[in-house]
């Protein structure tokens, strides 16, 4: 297959570097140290179990899946892939 400059594994080093990329930014945000006893949002008590699992937890699992819903709607990546999307 003729590609040009592009070595035969061009593709796959793209998709390789794109996830390593969004691995970076994941671990970049999340959090570390002691976790909170109650949750920034609502105030309400964060479980021990959920201190325990999760380090340096912020918010409840009810703020947590909103705020997880913001970000998602917010990310503006398109996991949709087609080529007519991806030339608008």
């Amino acid at each position: 297959m003729a590609t040009g400059w592009a070595g035969d594994d061009a593709v796959q080093q793209q998709i390789d570097a794109t996830v390593e990329d969004a691995v970076k930014r994941a671990r970049a945000q999340l959090a570390s140290g002691p976790g909170r006893e109650q949750c920034e949002e609502c105030d309400a008590l964060i479980p021990p179990a959920r201190r325990a699992a999760v380090p340096g937890v912020r918010l409840c699992v009810a703020c947590q899946e909103q705020a997880d819903a913001d970000a998602q709607a917010q990310s503006g990546i398109n996991r949709r892939g087609s080529k007519d999307s991806q030339l608008r």
